[in-house]
């Protein structure tokens, strides 16, 4: 929405004079430039647009002021126009000639013409047409206008001529729009944005006076063509409301790099198991391999699906490029012994950085697909289970938790692979072809050249370049091209490898060949992820042909080069290395097709050179830049002169750019093309180019600093500002560095709206959603305007591949973008406006990935500044930043503007306290465009300067200047209100710091007072800086001040003061014409965000204003109050309207106690005391008279008054500080501690109005568990006036669930279990299947509701007309996500029980909260907060120092603070007691015993401390004096060790309330390592509301294995509670009620003792009350109940990285209350003993291996092997059945497995030694599977296997009745066969299959054995004993086979009937059948003659 004003005409003015408009509207006031000597006319002819954000009402007004103007006096106004915009609302289009009215309101005869347009957003108002604001023919050739005269004096105009040739005014606009491609673009939104009439009024402007080619464009342009309508944008809401800032651009606060800087890393892989190795009986090893790191798990022997459950660990210290770039690969390796390295299986790659990428950094338990990268052809090999982590420093990684892991082993559904990879990869090639490369620098001495050269006479380039490709792992290498600059290659390095690859940048290197080592000249890394595009539109990774920029170190050549890390791709290059030219294809490889090579090698060979216009057309570009400011130098180099250096690319560098391009070359390089341009421009600049001369001026003159103040220097500038210019030649691919910027405008204005919005959350300004919604209006229309924008140049030519598919992809993006922010929009509400800001900050990232091309083009811009030649600081510059486009949208966002960039050191020299210090703080003006484009290069500089030029160039126009010499001034006075500073860092080592500000400003410095010891120092200082000078114009001035630096600094009695912060403001600015008063002035305090480095360090609250000092000097400038005196002097203090609004507040503290106080300078602390200070008052507590003996204060409140800001926001932090007394009054700091925020301690009297609800009705609440046949629950809802009660019925699904996992159906149904069987483990494990269900349930909702809206907005896509729609559909979303949270409370809240199941006995259950308890209850801060105090000084590389290493004690206690007279109806109250304050009812802090009792259940993920691996945890418990360790029960190699142990230990507090459970590694010589530690602060716990001293369980019983812990019974409790928080209850009622307040509840009333007896009791009531004590009015807070809490491990050595878990939980009971019952028992279940007897009693169909000797029959020799798993070492074999012909085979055989058998856990437990060396025995847990295999014996040669079947014993398919029906289905689907369990059904017979793969690794059927399997417990086994094999005791009988013998010659005639006639019986038959049917003929024949004669003869 945009409303455009073009000023045409002002006739009928008097007199002669130079003119001057001003157009206000909405409080944005544009100027016209100054029209010198009009007489009666002045034709402005200029257009003016106000982007608006809201519709405009009909009533508003514009107004335009015409002025004479003046440059020594104020302008004087000639007379005004004002209009309502009615008119023009309801038109849109609008001419209006008007006359002007003076101060009087009288119309004068000056008359005004204007024509406005409006158009609206919905487009409603105006459409465009042709012509539109521009004169039709353009008058400029008929040699009108002041064209004519003023290219006559070419060189001598004074700076405040009209802006010559600009032709007809009316073409301004328009040859700024003249785009190369052809396509003339004309976009009236530049007018007010690129360059807003006001800036410029005087300008001097160089053009040639003959007519450029491009105005005759334009004029056809403009005859043709008219506006583009897609070129209006919407601009951002906040050009209207803040000062937008034309001429400058934003600074950039961070300053120090962190890219190189090496950090911690951990990469964490467990190796569970394998499953479906391919290969026959192989023995299993994994290698892990991270990087260059290699670990190798144990060997499993024979079997094709090993368990491992190993863990191993990979610990990193580099920098994070480095580290993500590793790779991570696990590879099966089968038979590897000491000897031999084994042969490869299988393997898989991933680099680190996938997984970094994954949620949480993890992927748990998922399945590695294994492919041999030896044979691609091949298929997958197998699949490997395993967990792979990485941490960096500060991740805590949430491991899923671990219990039995009964859910299926789906593999297909758990591979190893990002979301969104197929799971069926495909093989590809990736070709990186290399082209050239150009620009290198010398990589070796001169010395040896020189000599050559002596001798020879040739000269050689010094560098032997070859590029190196790096990717997924693997290396290839181009040949080395000896001694080029620009070497030609044109190879290709050719990768095979999966696709899509896991491995996300590729890394291509430009190396030196050397004899010694070869070294690094740049390296360049490929993202895959930016070259390519996943969606179902996108496209296969690709790239170029297309150049690439390397950066790194400086070029000159040393042998020992400090920066060789930036040549190898860590941190921020500092200088442009060379150039490269590759391109990169992918093609997927059809493995099917025979001709395919197999391997995976890295291949190299030459490859096709590509046309040299490829990459594009070469084209010169023009670098100019001028320096207008250079203050901040460093004193180091404060004492030599100075020079800045710019450079792009080796343009530019005189010191060591080296190869110099030939600039004929370049010049005849365009094949022609730029002939003709060449032709027309014919200005003489091209003969200098020729002659090498002028090309660039790229560097100042060196210049000696003055000194600003003794840190600083400044370059004497002043009125004369040095240029420099540069031509260099590139090709023109300025196209992809529009689209970038036009994306990064739309990303900077997103980041800034979404700034301001969380802005306005965090200081509550009001309607922060309305902002967001101006947000997303603004995205929408810059993501359309993307569109339309890049729409147009889809047809260039050089474009790669890669260009056009991302456009294409971009515009897609983008346009989605768009219609989805449009729909958010609609969406935003003030509930729903925290989920949309995150995922509008997803499209914040979104577009910043988009914006980064991966193509370079034009590299980027280097200044350095010089001392004496040698390189000192640096600053980059993006050369898209300043590129020039006549689009506004595709200009740089630094071109043409002032930007202040702040110079650092290169390389590592930048790390640290170096890097916070700035080597010089620039103002620099940079424009970069094509030559020919480059007439307006000076347009955004300050006006008002003359250009002078270096001598060859006097003559000529278009000559850039080497300097600029301003002959305006304006002098102004700068205020600094400099109230306060909050949260500094502490410098020294009192923990405080003795604060003092510095303010720059220009070529001035000036400093605050210093205040001693603070953090929080209140300056409350007016800083004035007389007589600034700035040069330009002044109302530029307005919009555009300088930027000011403020930094802060620790005053130190010696030595120079230490640097805390620095910070960046922007004055407001006061013209001398204009009125100091509202709403500008006087200015607002404000926050500034204090940075050192890259982390904030602190806030400062003040205000600048910079104050135009007029004609009348200093007189008319507003008042300073008087200075106050101070001890260093008189000091000004912050003017009244300006400084806050101070109001009486008291402070009350409640001073409890000090724990752990470390010594302080190795003395210990003996008598502590606590200083509290906020805003300049405080108050001392009691003195700790014995610390050792009690660390609680005596008197416990203490209270202050102090006057603080009305407004929140403003509160001044509040510091504690503890001392410790020693004597002679000395005292020395220990630490201290900021509030940063008093906000949660302020209290707020409650409402009277809300109190009504204390006496609201009866609210009933049902605590029934067994309601008839359909289960309810209850959730109440406690709004004030609510009394219902809701009910939502949970529990039947979950029971669903349950039956679904049994499986089978209900015929077997669990037997109930018998409550003896039950123990503490049953409730554990039942509570964490709960606990996963529920985790299930929440991540089920959340992924329907995401679902659900994106559905939504899909829809919306599609109708897009009711905004309401979105609002029905999300309100259901939002109850659905509800749902499932309240299910959550309710199942902690009441025991789910299933009425249909009466059979299932419910296990009660706990609460396993996966985090610590304190993470759940608000760490126990109920009443009493814990402060941590920190030692003094923070280090100076703050990375490495974790806050824990500073902790130096805690100080226990809390604050209340509230404005001074209290309302009385609180003092009034029943036992108000006024020594407490506000801290009524707290109990005494007197010491108090406690008995101890913690429970630790068990550990998991522990890191592993010994060299195999493992570790051998125990458990060490410190409280005080007490120290168990528990070292002689340490388990035995073991990561997940389950302790299942208690102890007592008596701790009195507050001594001795830090408990430590701390897990050690048990060695056998040397001392114990610690693995990891946690600590329990015990006193808060106890002294809680929560009531953490022992959980509150589910029910009441007195016996069993859920019996009460507490000593007191829940009615004890409960009335206590009561009494405590004066709250009328209990009361018991008849019929199982009792109230609680104004709440009654309800229940069961009776119990079973252990008898069975049922008793009346009122127990259960009591307990239901305390498990909803929530409910209760007032004093109702959430009870901890009976629970298991999961704390992390750490060590101190890692700091924040997590060593494993520990599962624990603690009671505490007082030693003055009865004594409790003994611990709960939770040592861990025994295993149990069983024995497994299997008897194989027959096999069939086995195949047949052998061929016979003498009849080449097939048969074979079976016999059967089994095993259980994890024992391989005992298996048994049956007898062989020798020679079966038909695979038949009898054995009756009997196996007998004894093993261990964890019920609960379904795992066998076995305990073995490792190896011979091992000390004693590990425990293993690994699945009951049973493994059968069928072998073919053979005498001389190893056995073959057949055939094998695994049966995992407690789900495994039922038996088949005969072999008939035994198929292979059995085994390969299994979820459709029901599963029988050997642990329920105790006795299975039945026919199952073997199964083997056959070659082309398909499973194929092998046999059937019939099997029985009988398992019985070790007492059943023992009292019916049975033989192994077919021994006593019961005996099987032999089996019945038949009796060959192979003897066959013994008993041939035995055989031959076997033999023979076992196979040829039919053929026997047959034959037998056939002699006797010739035998019959032949009788026939024989006797028919002699029949026949006896008949003829009548015999």
């Amino acid at each position: 929405m945009a409303l455009l004003v073009r000023l045409k005409a002002v006739t009928g003015l008097r007199g002669k004079g130079d003119r001057l408009a001003k157009a206000a509207f909405r409080g944005l006031s544009f100027y016209t430039r100054v029209l010198e000597n009009c007489e009666d006319e002045a034709r402005f002819d200029e257009t003016f647009r106000w982007p608006v954000a809201s519709n405009i009402d009909g009533n508003e007004m514009l107004e335009i002021q015409v002025f004479s103007y003046s440059k020594v006096f104020t302008n004087r106004l000639i007379g005004t126009f004002r209009m309502v915009l009615q008119k023009v609302v309801e038109e849109g289009q609008l001419e209006v000639t008007d006359t002007l009215i003076d101060d009087n309101n009288s119309a004068i005869q000056t008359s005004v013409s204007i024509e406005i347009r409006y158009q609206a957003m919905d487009g409603t108002v105006g459409t465009w047409n042709d012509g539109e604001f521009l004169e039709t023919p353009n008058s400029r050739l008929e040699g009108e206008g002041p064209l004519e005269t003023e290219s006559l004096l070419p060189g001598h105009r004074q700076g405040s001529a009209v802006s010559s040739g600009k032709s007809n005014p009316s073409l301004k606009p328009a040859e700024r729009n003249f785009r190369r491609a052809g396509k003339g673009v004309f976009s009236a939104m530049k007018l007010g944005k690129i360059r807003p009439p006001k800036e410029d009024p005087h300008r001097k402007q160089d053009e040639p006076a003959i007519l450029e080619t491009e105005d005759l464009d334009q004029k056809a342009m403009r005859l043709g063509g008219g506006l583009d309508p897609d070129t209006i944008s919407l601009a951002s809401v906040t050009a209207v409301t803040t000062n937008v800032s034309n001429k400058r651009s934003k600074p950039d606060i961070k300053m120090e790099p962190s890219a190189g800087r090496p950090m911690d890393y951990q990469v964490s892989i467990t190796v569970i198991e394998a499953r479906q190795l391919v290969g026959l009986n192989m023995d299993p090893v994994v290698c892990v391999e991270v990087g260059e790191e290699k670990k190798y798990t144990s060997m499993k022997e024979s079997t094709n699906c090993p368990y491992y459950n190993e863990y191993f660990v990979f610990d990193f210290h580099v920098p994070p490029d480095v580290m993500f770039d590793k790779i991570i690969k696990l590879s099966v390796i089968h038979s590897k012994n000491l000897l031999r390295s084994g042969t490869l299986v299988g393997s898989f790659k991933m680099d680190v950085g996938t997984v970094y990428m994954q949620p949480e950094h993890q992927f748990y338990h998922k399945w590695a697909i294994l492919s041999d990268p030896e044979d691609i052809t091949a298929g997958l090999k197998g699949y490997l289970k395993c967990d792979i982590a990485v941490v960096g420093k500060g991740d805590n990684i949430k491991t899923p938790h671990k219990a039995n892991e009964t859910d299926e082993d789906d593999i297909e559904g758990n591979l190893l692979l990002p979301d969104g990879v197929p799971p069926e990869r495909q093989w590809a090639r990736f070709y990186i072809k290399i082209y050239r490369a150009e620009g290198l620098p010398r990589m070796n001495t001169s010395l040896m050249a020189n000599v050559k050269k002596a001798l020879i006479g040739e000269n050689k380039d010094l560098v032997d370049p070859y590029v190196q490709v790096l990717f997924a792992g693997q290396k290839g290498k181009t040949s080395v091209q000896k001694s080029s600059y620009e070497p030609l290659w044109n190879e290709q390095v050719i990768f095979t490898e999966m696709f899509p690859p896991l491995c996300k940048r590729l890394k291509v290197q430009i190396r030196d060949s050397d004899k010694v080592n070869d070294m690094a000249i740049g390296t360049h890394f490929i993202d895959l992820r930016k070259i390519s595009n996943e969606g179902d539109k996108g496209f296969l990774p690709t790239f170029g042909p297309a150049w690439v920029n390397m950066y790194g170190s400086t070029r000159n050549y040393t042998l020992m080069d400090e920066h060789q890390d930036l040549n190898e791709g860590l941190g921020e290059g500092v200088s442009f290395r060379a150039r490269l030219l590759l391109s990169l294809a992918v093609e997927i490889l059809d493995t099917s097709n025979p001709e395919i090579t197999s391997s995976t090698e890295v291949q190299v060979e030459q490859t096709t050179p590509v046309a040299d216009n490829c990459t594009g057309k070469m084209e010169e570009f023009f670098l100019f830049g001028a320096f207008l400011e250079a203050t901040m130098i460093d004193r180091k180099i404060g004492d030599k002169p100075i020079n800045f250096e710019v450079t792009i690319g080796n343009y530019g560098n005189q010191i060591d750019g080296m190869a110099k391009p030939s600039l004929k070359k370049k010049k005849e390089g365009g094949d022609g093309e730029q002939e003709d341009s060449e032709l027309l421009q014919h200005s003489s600049e091209d003969d200098a180019d020729d002659d090498g001369e002028l090309v660039f001026v790229s560097s100042t003159q060196p210049m000696k600093p003055l000194i600003t103040d003794r840190n600083y220097f400044h370059l004497p500038y002043f009125e004369k500002k040095p240029c420099i210019y540069i031509k260099s030649w590139w090709q023109d691919q300025r196209r992809r560095l529009y689209n970038a910027n036009i994306m990064d405008k739309i990303a900077d204005k997103l980041e800034e709206g979404l700034n301001d919005v969380q802005e306005m959350i965090k200081t509550e300004k009001p309607h922060p959603e309305r902002r967001l919604r101006g947000v997303l209006e603004e995205l929408s229309s810059g993501c359309f305007r993307f569109v339309t924008l890049t729409n147009k140049d889809q047809s260039l030519s050089a474009r790669t591949r890669l260009d056009r598919e991302r456009l294409k992809s971009c515009m897609r993006e983008l346009e989605n973008m768009g219609q989805q922010a449009k729909i958010l929009r609609s969406q935003v509400k003030k509930n729903t406006m925290r989920d949309k800001l995150k995922l509008v900050q997803n499209f914040l990232q979104k577009l910043r990935f988009l914006a980064d091309e991966p193509q370079h083009s034009i590299p980027d811009i280097f200044i350095w500044m010089m001392s004496n030649g040698k390189r000192i600081a640096y600053a980059r510059i993006p050369s898209k930043d300043i590129l020039y486009s006549i689009v506004d949208e595709e200009t740089g966002k630094d071109c043409a503007k002032v930007k202040t960039v702040f110079l650092r050191l290169p390389g590592k020299r930048g790390f640290g306290p170096a890097g916070w210090t700035v080597q010089a703080k620039m103002e620099i003006y940079l424009w970069l465009g094509l030559t020919k484009q480059r007439k307006d290069f000076l347009s955004g500089l300050p006006c008002g300067f003359e250009e002078k030029k270096a001598s060859q160039g006097l003559g000529l126009q278009a000559f850039p200047p080497i300097s600029l010499l301003y002959t305006k001034k304006q002098v102004f006075q700068l205020r600094a209100h400099m109230y306060q500073a909050r949260s500094l860092f502490a410098a020294d080592s009192s923990g405080l710091s003795d604060p003092f500000a510095r303010v720059f400003f220009i070529t001035q410095g000036q400093c605050t007072e210093v205040l001693n010891e603070t953090l929080c120092p209140t300056w409350d200082q007016l800083l004035v800086f007389n007589n600034v000078e700035l040069y330009g114009e002044a109302h530029e001035m307005r919009d555009d001040p300088p930027i000011i630096v403020i930094e802060i600094y620790d005053q130190d009695t010696v030595g120079k003061a230490d640097f805390m912060g620095r910070t960046f403001a922007k004055p407001v600015v006061k013209m001398s014409d204009e009125d100091y008063g509202p709403p500008r002035f006087p200015p607002q305090l404000e926050y500034y965000q204090i940075y050192r480095g890259n982390s904030t360090a602190g806030d400062l609250l003040a205000a600048f204003e910079l104050l135009q000092i007029g004609p009348a000097g200093k007189s008319d400038l507003p008042p300073i109050d008087g200075p106050t005196d101070t001890e260093q002097g008189p000091i000004l203090p912050v003017p009244l309207g300006i400084r806050p609004v101070l109001s009486k507040y008291r402070v009350e503290i409640l001073f409890w106690g000090l724990r752990d106080l470390k010594r302080v300078n190795l003395a210990q602390v003996d008598r502590p005391r606590v200083d509290i200070e906020c805003a300049g008052k405080g108050v001392q507590s009691a003195l700790i008279q014995n610390y050792k003996k009690n660390p609680n204060f005596s008197t416990l409140v203490k209270w202050f008054e102090v006057d603080l800001p009305e407004n929140e926001l403003l509160h001044p932090p509040l510091n504690i500080r503890v001392v410790d007394c020693r004597a002679f009054g000395r005292y020395t700091l220990v630490g201290s501690h900021a509030v940063s925020s008093l906000r949660r301690f302020i209290h707020r009297p409650p409402d009277k109005k809300s109190q009504h609800w204390n006496t609201a009705g009866e609210i009933v609440i049902n605590m029934e568990p067994e309601v008839p046949i359909k289960k309810m629950e209850t959730m109440v809802k406690l709004e004030a006036n609510s009394d219902a009660v809701v009910k939502v019925d949970v529990v039947k699904e979950k029971e669903k669930k349950k039956k679904k996992k049994k499986g089978g159906g209900e015929e077997i149904e669990e037997e109930e279990p018998d409550e003896s069987m039950l123990d503490w483990w049953s409730k554990y494990f039942a509570s964490i299947e709960t606990m996963k269900e529920q985790l299930r349930q929440q991540e089920a909702a959340a992924a329907e509701a995401e679902e659900k809206e994106e559905l939504e907005i899909a829809e919306e896509i599609k109708l897009d007309d009711s905004p309401m729609k979105g609002f029905k559909g999300q309100a259901k979303t939002k109850e659905k996500v509800k749902a499932p949270k309240e299910d959550k409370k309710k199942k902690q809240q009441q025991p789910p029980e299933a009425p249909e199941k009466k059979s299932k006995q419910k296990i009660d259950e706990l609460k396993v909260y996966n985090k610590e308890l304190e993470m759940e209850f608000d760490s126990f801060e109920d009443w009493l907060h814990t402060f941590s105090l920190f030692r003094g000084k923070i280090g100076d590389n703050d990375d490495t120092t974790m806050e824990e290493e500073r902790i130096v004690g805690r100080f226990k206690g809390s604050m209340c603070v509230y404005k001074v007279p209290l309302p009385d109806d609180i003092t009034k109250e029943a036992g108000y007691d006024p020594n407490f304050g506000m801290f009524q009812g707290i109990p005494s802090n007197d010491p108090i015993n406690v008995l101890v009792r913690v429970y630790i259940v068990r550990a998991t993920d522990l890191h592993p401390a010994d060299i195999n691996g493992k570790a051998d945890p125990y458990i060490a418990i410190k409280l005080g004096k007490t120290d168990i360790k528990d070292k002689e029960n340490y388990i035995s190699k073991q990561l997940n060790p389950i302790f299942g142990k208690s102890f007592d230990i008596e701790a009195t507090f507050p001594m001795e309330s830090m408990l430590t459970v701390a897990v050690y590694d048990w060695d056998l010589v040397g001392s114990d390592d610690l693995i990891g530690e946690t600590k329990i602060d015990l006193e808060n716990r106890y002294y809680s509301k929560h009531r953490a001293t022992c959980g509150i369980s589910q029910t009441y019983s007195t016996h069993g294995y859920n019996m009460w812990r507490d000593p007191g019974k829940p009615t004890q409790i409960l009335a206590k509670l009561c009494r405590e928080g004066k709250v009328d209850g209990p009361h018991y009622g008849p019929g199982g009620r009792v109230k609680v307040a104004n709440r009654v509840f309800t229940g069961p009333r009776e119990m079973e003792d252990e008898n069975g007896q049922k008793k009346q009791t009122d127990e259960h009531l009591a307990l239901a009350v305390l498990r909803q004590w929530e409910e209760i009015p007032r004093v109702g807070c959430k009870l901890v109940p009976e629970h298991v809490e999961t704390r992390p491990l750490l060590n101190p050595d890692k700091p924040g990285i997590e060593q494993g878990r520990l599962e624990m939980w603690v009671d505490m009971f007082p030693m003055d209350m009865p004594a409790p019952g003994p611990a709960i028992d939770i040592s861990p279940r025994k295993p149990k003993r069983y024995e497994l007897r299997v008897i194989v009693w027959n096999t069939d169909e086995v195949i047949l291996e052998d061929d016979d000797f003498f009849t080449g029959e097939k048969s074979s020799d079976i016999f059967v092997r089994g095993w259980l798993k994890g024992q391989q070492e005992d298996k048994q074999d049956t007898d062989v059945h020798y020679h079966s012909l038909t695979g038949e085979g009898n054995f009756n055989w009997r196996y007998v497995f004894p093993f261990d058998y964890l019920m609960a856990e379904e795992k066998i437990v076995i305990s073995k030694k490792e190896s011979m060396f091992s000390w004693d025995e590990t425990e293993y847990k690994i699945p009951a599977r049973l493994t059968l295999q069928v072998w073919d014996a053979d005498h001389f040669s190893a056995d073959d296997f057949l055939g094998a079947i695994e049966l995992d014993l407690n789900r495994f398919p039922r038996g088949a009745k005969t072999a008939k029906q035994c198929s292979m289905d059995m085994v390969t689907t299994e979820g459709d066969l029901p599963l029988v369990s050997i642990f329920k059904q105790k006795r299975v017979k039945g026919w199952w299959p073997f199964v083997a793969r056959n070659e082309n690794d398909e499973l194929e059927l092998t046999g059937k054995v019939e099997a029985e399997l009988h398992l019985l417990t070790a007492e059943e086994a023992e009292k019916s004993p049975v033989g192994l094999a077919r021994n006593e005791p019961d005996p099987l009988e032999k089996p019945n086979r038949p009796n060959t013998s192979f003897i066959w010659f013994l008993n041939p005639l035995k055989s031959i009937r076997y033999f023979i006639w076992h196979t040829y019986r039919w053929l026997l038959l047959k034959l037998l059948l056939l002699l006797l049917v010739l035998l019959l003929v032949g009788l026939f024949f024989y006797s028919m003659p002699g029949y026949l004669v006896k008949k003829l003869l009548g015999a």
